[in-house]
């Protein structure tokens, strides 16, 4: 099982078709008969788009679907036949804005450092009012032991 890609087919930049994917035709006359993908596309794995429609940019169509319609720029379709299941707003949507789970443990380290350094200094400041108080608490070297 391989890709079919139409004759009158128009792939844009930055597009994955997934194994067994159609990108077919509705006539035998020589005119634009086969979709048109834009950029960011992915196909799914047997998913086969029929005609001469549209896919937007940022698109993502389901495997096995059927696409007959075109579709607008950042929506998901799946289903025979497909519909769209979702618009993603490119704003909002975007990578940068996920959870990074190393930042948030290296966060979590540095409260964690900043805390310990408060204590630190606390226990610190309670040896020396002990020290200032009696002098003989002071250190030690090895010739008075």
């Amino acid at each position: 099982m391989g890709v079919v890609i139409g004759e009158t087919s128009e792939i844009k930049d930055n597009v994955a078709l997934y194994q067994g994917v159609t990108l077919g035709g509705t006539s035998l006359q020589k005119k634009k008969r086969h979709p048109t993908l834009g950029n960011n596309v992915v196909v799914g794995a047997g998913a086969k788009l029929i005609g001469a429609i549209t896919i937007g940019d940022n698109v993502k169509v389901g495997a096995s679907s059927v696409v007959i319609n075109s579709v607008p720029h950042n929506a998901t379709v799946v289903g025979v036949p497909g519909r769209v299941v979702e618009i993603r707003n490119p704003d909002t949507d975007t990578v940068e804005k996920l959870p990074d789970p190393v930042w948030e443990k290296l966060e979590n380290l540095e409260e964690r450092l900043v805390g310990l350094e408060k204590r630190l200094g606390a226990v610190q400041a309670v040896d020396e009012a002990a020290i200032t108080a009696d002098p003989s608490l002071s250190e030690t070297t090895d010739e008075s032991i």
